[in-house]
């Protein structure tokens, strides 16, 4: 099969809605994760900086699984200026401009257009940059040069997640284990990718395996409560989010998510008392989060407190401004105390935002 039909986009997305809104909403995060795998990509172009731009073809060749992709291409190794060129735009990506980098790798590429390094590098800053479609025509080039490494594979990969397609984003990371089956972030990313279509049995294998190398990852344990509750296995849910919660406890910076998942779970299952603790200490975690304000008011709803709700889902609407469903829960709470003014208003602008198809989901970041 010709590389462009490898790499490029698919023009038709393999995707499964989520079993609930809850489980899509959580995921579904509006940078993504996220999507964009919310906390992967500083750490993944972190490694690739220092591995995927670094890794010789030869070496790859020699250390990884058969692939499907073509053999390297004969090419010259770039001359000193060159590599002193792609290594001042290294440097100033480092540096957080992002923008400056990508200027000297495309004039160097100019006159170098058949430079492998050149043009991962020019992909590698590109999904950076969060522009997909163009990371991934770069990455076709350079493929088509050398094979990429096992790190160019991931952020090939992050590059579909960016484009919603989770089948490709699956298959890359895949090829990516394969070839370095010890990479503890790339069966996290998996996993992730995994929940988000649906398969939650192959999401807890992945977890599991990031484990396994990276003993205590907080986010892994999460997660794999999620997808056990993607299951409704609900005790191990429960016990993986208490278990996520319980390394954090003599840590300095502490998650929110295990807290308000295992809050959300406890809630949903007729429990809100017991979730109330959970959901508080996700709020103090995580103030600025739309989503845990949100859900902190739907317990104290299920509890009557109907006060404290209102509290809650204000804030949430003051830092989400344009999600409709806040501001129709609102105007639900505001209409059952009897504030008929403000629940009006709250349903005009509920009902604007849909008609202008301008509502995002409730941020949870």
């Amino acid at each position: 099969m010709p590389l462009k039909y490898i790499l490029l986009p698919a023009s038709t997305k393999i995707l499964t809605p989520l079993q609930s809104e809850r489980h899509w909403s959580r995921f579904r995060i509006t940078c993504y994760w996220f999507f964009l795998f919310v906390c992967i990509l500083p750490a993944l172009w972190r490694g690739c900086d220092v591995q995927a731009q670094e890794q010789s073809g030869a070496d790859l060749s020699q250390n990884s699984a058969p692939s499907a992709l073509p053999q390297s291409a004969p090419h010259d190794a770039p001359t000193e200026p060159a590599d002193a060129w792609l290594a001042r735009a290294r440097t100033a990506l480092r540096a957080g401009s992002s923008s400056s980098a990508e200027a000297m790798v495309r004039k160097y590429l100019s006159q170098n257009d058949t430079s492998a390094d050149g043009h991962y590098l020019l992909g590698y800053i590109l999904s950076h940059e969060l522009k997909a479609k163009e990371s991934l025509a770069e990455y076709t080039r350079a493929a088509q040069l050398r094979p990429p490494t096992a790190n160019d594979l991931k952020v090939v990969a992050v590059d579909y997640v960016l484009l919603d397609d989770f089948a490709d984003a699956d298959r890359w990371l895949t090829k990516a284990l394969g070839r370095n089956p010890s990479d503890a972030d790339g069966w996290y990313y998996l996993g992730r990718t995994k929940y988000n279509e649906n398969r939650f049995s192959e999401a807890i294998d992945a977890f599991q395996r990031c484990l396994k190398l990276d003993t205590h990852n907080v986010k892994a344990e999460d997660n794999l409560g999620l997808s056990y509750e993607g299951l409704n296995q609900t005790q191990q849910a429960i016990q993986a989010f208490q278990t996520a919660i319980a390394w954090q406890t003599d840590g300095n910076k502490k998650d929110a998510q295990p807290y308000l998942n295992l809050g959300m779970l406890f809630a949903e299952q007729g429990h809100p008392d017991a979730g109330l603790v959970y959901m508080q200490e996700a709020v103090a975690l995580a103030p600025q989060n739309a989503k845990a304000h949100e859900q902190l008011g739907r317990v104290y709803l299920k509890l009557k407190r109907l006060k404290d709700a209102q509290g809650e889902l204000e804030k949430a609407v003051q830092l989400a401004p344009n999600s409709s469903s806040l501001h129709f829960e609102l105007g639900i709470n505001y209409r059952d105390q009897g504030l008929k003014d403000q629940a009006k208003k709250e349903f005009d602008r509920c009902a604007e935002l849909n008609a202008n198809h301008s509502s995002v989901d409730t941020p949870n970041e």
